[in-house]
Parts: C-alpha cells; structure tokens; sequence
C-alpha cells in the first residue's frame, strides 16, 4: 500500500467541505485531487472504486469553482463523492457484477444520482459490489474483492460495500447505495460509519436496474452513507421525495424528529432473534451502549407486552424477500428449485426450507404472506406508542472474513465459536425491511480485535428524522466515526 497522509479536509464531513468551499478555505479542484490522490494511493489494497469518471469529474469541479466564485450556494456544491455501481451514471458502465453486463453502459443518470448532481455533488466514480447485489461480501470476476478499510483480511459487507469502505478510508465523505437485505446497514456497520435505510419508497429508485422498469421493487430502497449523522440528514432532505406521475400531485413531508434530547427518548432494546444467535462481541457492545445511555437520562426497556414475534417476522420476511430477487430467474433455475422444493419433507420448516419454497412461492402464496406482512405492521405501529426507537443489531457479527464458496447455502458464519447457516443472518437486518420501515446504523465501537460494532436503530414508519436524529445525539454525546488506524 502506497504512504500517504490525510489532509486536513480527508475525514471532513460532507457539510464541513461545502462550508470550506464556500468560505473559500479550499477549491473544488483542490479538494477533488486530494480525494483522486487518496484512491489512487490506497485503492489497490481496498478495491472500492473500480469504475472512476476523474475527467468529468475534473470538468465538473472547475464549474463549481466558477459558480462558488459567482456566490452560487449549494448544499454539496464542489464536494467530491463516489457511488455505487449498480446506479446508473450517463456514459459509464451499470454490470451489478454481471460479466455479461461489463459492456453495458448508461445513457442517463439514475434518479438518486440526478438529485445529488442538482445539490453540487461532484461524482467521481462507482463504488464496488458483489454479482447481482445478493452478498454481505463485495467481489465479481469484474472487479475482483474489496477490502475492508479496518482489516483488508474482512469483508467490508455488501451489497454496497464499496461504498461503506470508500467513506471509510477518506474517499468520499458521502455515498448512496441500495438496502433489501441489509445492503446498507450491515456494510456501515462492518466498516464503522453512519448508513440510513429509508422509509420504503420515499427516495426514487428509478436507475437503479439493469432492465429499464418505472417498476418500483418491494422491499429495496436507496440509501446514504455518511461519516456523520448530520451528513445523513442532508443526503436525506437531498433524495426524498416523489418523482415523475406522483410529483404531479405528491410532496412528501417527513416528521420532525420526536424529540431533541437522548434523555426524553424511550428505547426498547432488541439483542436477541429467536431464529438467529447474535455474537457476544455484538451483544456486549449493545448492552454498554444501554449503560451510557441509562446515564444519559433517556429510558431504556427491554420487554413489553407489545413486542411482535420476531420468528413470524422472519418468516414473513424470507418469503417477501425471495420473491423479489428470484421474480426473474432464468427457467431452468426456476424447474431446478421446484424439483428441489417437492423433495422436502411436509414438517420441514426451517430457513433453508422456506429460502427454497419462497423462491417459488405462487402470487396467491405472496399475497397471503403481504397479509402476514399488514398483521406485523400494525403491530408495531402499536408498538411505537409506547417507544421511539427500537435498538437491535445491524447483523449477527463484526466483519468476518472473505468466503468465496459459490454457494452460499454451504457457507457456516461463526457465532460465539460455533457454525451457523450463512445466509440466517439476514434476519436482523431484515427486520426493518419487511416493515418498510427506517433504519439507521451508527458506530458505537470496536471489538478487541478492533473491527467496528453499529447499532440498528429502527424506527415507526415515515420518521426518518427521529432515527437519525437519535443517532446525531448519540455521536454527541458518546462520539462516532473515527478513522481506520492505519489510514488516519
């Protein structure tokens, strides 16, 4: 790995660079090159951004330069940042690690990627991904594997885990990636920055599929990585909000947060899945967590009569979730899984069972599950009444190492020293998907083998604002983001 030192405007937050720009302390030019020297130097030991737009993005940085110098304002006027790669950019290539995608190059901008440009974003490149956006690792025979900024021998998550580890290792102070099963949370959380999971459908995800759709996929949503609470917050007020038909006759107007202060929020802590073990490095971190914040004054419970069955939320989930990323599989797959599903034994009811059986569920078998899915909500909805935030773990580990193993059916995590099924861990973070509801991560600490540890914090349908704001007072009062040691 090549030497290099931070800058002083490295580890800045995305609102710290725009008010350097605008004050003049430092040029979009200036500030774009020292983003290219950081990738140039590091990114071959990380891997993170593989596709780089640096001439357009050089072009782009002398307009904003001009337009700072005219008094124009934006709110990421002249601040350089990266992307993730399934989100179409005009002119470069969208694969979502497909090798027969590597050709296939955008013609327009993505949505998301359209609104960030409107607020002064300087995009300099695509951040990396595993194929098809189905791994909490990020590597295809395209690209090869990223690394994690903290220890390149560990994941840094996926799906969007190039992105995570760009913000990471003083890339990009901001990033948008996509979460269906924790895409951006669990990445945020192996990788120790900030990441939000949005309300479902509140930020356009139109560009962000291979097969040009104005379908609107259930359960994924776009979503921000930031170094810092506050980052989020802007990137949220930036993306929000209807587009195309539903602009026509729909504004969208979040709640303000449901307080401002750690000591008035109610907190229910959830550590324990009755379907998934959760790592002691994991639970340990959430039970000091509790402790600093018991001395925070805010009120934190850890039962209640209105607690939904987390088993039927998973249950419900999985088959939602499959139904989604298994919709368009090629036919003979599809004859493979059946064949493999008519095998099973009637009284089979565990994960990998119903994995199966869901990738083939009938539309009848999916609404009735949508039923299941309305029960739930409503009862958290409920839920919410008597709390803010719903505390859980982003996912059942710490970054773990890379696994190549093909199929991710044979992979084993490793959970206080013993083997669990690979994919069971999607439990946690899918949660909040199968609710449609926001979820934000934000690091707490680190393990002692110095690996980073978030929090999930979920919270009711729509109040975005109250999760990250919770998270903001968090990082007050306890600190958040801090460098990986050896890229400080």
């Amino acid at each position: 790995m090549a030497a290099i030192k931070s800058t002083d405007t490295t580890y800045m937050t995305a609102i710290d660079q725009a008010a350097a720009l605008a004050a003049g302390k430092v040029s979009a030019v200036e500030l774009l090159d020292r983003a290219i020297a950081r990738i140039e130097a590091l990114d071959g030991t990380y891997n993170a951004v593989p596709v780089r737009d640096f001439d357009r993005a050089r072009e782009a940085a002398t307009a904003a330069d001009r337009a700072l110098a005219k008094g124009e304002r934006k709110p990421l006027l002249g601040v350089p940042m990266t992307v993730k790669e399934s989100y179409n950019i005009a002119g470069l290539v969208s694969t979502w690690g497909y090798p027969e995608q590597k050709n296939n190059r955008a013609t327009e901008d993505a949505v998301a990627v359209q609104r960030l440009k409107a607020a002064g974003a300087i995009v300099m490149g695509k951040t990396n991904v595993p194929i098809s956006l189905a791994d909490w690792q990020s590597y295809n025979n395209i690209y090869g594997q990223t690394n994690n900024p903290w220890n390149p021998a560990m994941s840094p998550g996926g799906s969007s885990g190039g992105s995570a580890a760009s913000v990471a290792a003083g890339y990009s102070a901001l990033e948008i990636g996509s979460d269906i099963g924790g895409s951006v949370r669990v990445p945020a959380h192996f990788c120790g920055v900030f990441g939000h999971k949005p309300t479902y459908g509140i930020i356009p995800y139109r560009g962000h599929s291979l097969v040009d759709t104005d379908r609107e996929a259930d359960v994924t949503v776009a979503g921000p990585f930031a170094r810092s609470a506050e980052d989020l917050a802007l990137a949220l007020s930036i993306l929000a909000g209807p587009e195309g038909d539903r602009a026509v006759g729909y504004r969208l107007e979040l709640p303000a947060p449901r307080h401002a202060s750690l000591k008035d929020f109610r907190i229910l802590l959830l550590d324990e899945h009755p379907l998934v073990p959760t790592d002691a490095t994991v639970r340990d971190a959430l039970e000091r967590l509790v402790g600093r914040l018991d001395k925070a004054g805010a009120t934190v419970t850890r039962a209640g009569n209105r607690i939904p069955d987390l088993a039927l939320s998973g249950r419900t989930y999985l088959p939602l979730l499959l139904a989604e990323t298994t919709a368009r599989m090629a036919a003979d797959a599809l004859v493979a899984l059946r064949k493999k599903a008519a095998a099973l034994s009637p009284d089979d009811n565990s994960l990998a069972a119903i994995w199966l059986r869901s990738s083939i569920m009938s539309h009848r078998d999916w609404i009735e599950t949508d039923f299941n899915r309305a029960a739930l909500r409503r009862q958290w909805r409920a839920l919410f009444k008597d709390w803010d935030v719903v505390l859980a773990p982003p996912f059942s580990t710490p970054a773990f190492p890379h696994d190549h193993t093909p199929d991710q059916a044979d992979r084993r995590a490793t959970i206080d020293g013993k083997p669990v099924p690979y994919t069971a861990q999607i439990l946690w973070p899918g949660l909040a998907s199968m609710l449609m509801l926001p979820g934000t991560v934000a690091p707490i600490e680190r393990t002692a083998a110095g690996l980073p540890v978030g929090v999930q914090i979920i919270g009711p349908y729509l109040e975005d604002r109250s999760t990250i704001e919770f998270a903001r007072l968090m990082e007050r009062e306890f600190g958040g983001f801090v460098p990986p040691p050896d890229l400080k």
